[in-house]
């Protein structure tokens, strides 16, 4: 599954970011979203993009193609 399919409130863990360019995967990992991390949707924007989660207790936003390209396993 990929993060953009998450609903809101969902929690995840973040499986893969290989899809994701070089620059783009640095800099998400700078930020704390690693593999094998809990991610959770916060809020869509109304046109679906970008996407609001919270990692490690920090706030991201998220472009809707970039979290297209990040592979998740939803927690239970």
């Amino acid at each position: 599954m990929k993060l953009i399919e998450l609903e809101i409130g969902q929690s995840a863990n973040v499986v893969n970011l290989n899809e994701l360019a070089d620059d783009v995967r640095k800099k998400l990992m700078i930020m704390g979203l690693l593999p094998n991390t809990c991610v959770t949707l916060v809020r869509k924007a109304p046109m679906g993009d970008p996407l609001q989660v919270e990692v490690r207790g920090v706030s991201l936003a998220i472009r809707g193609q970039v979290a297209a390209a990040i592979e998740i396993e939803v927690n239970p």
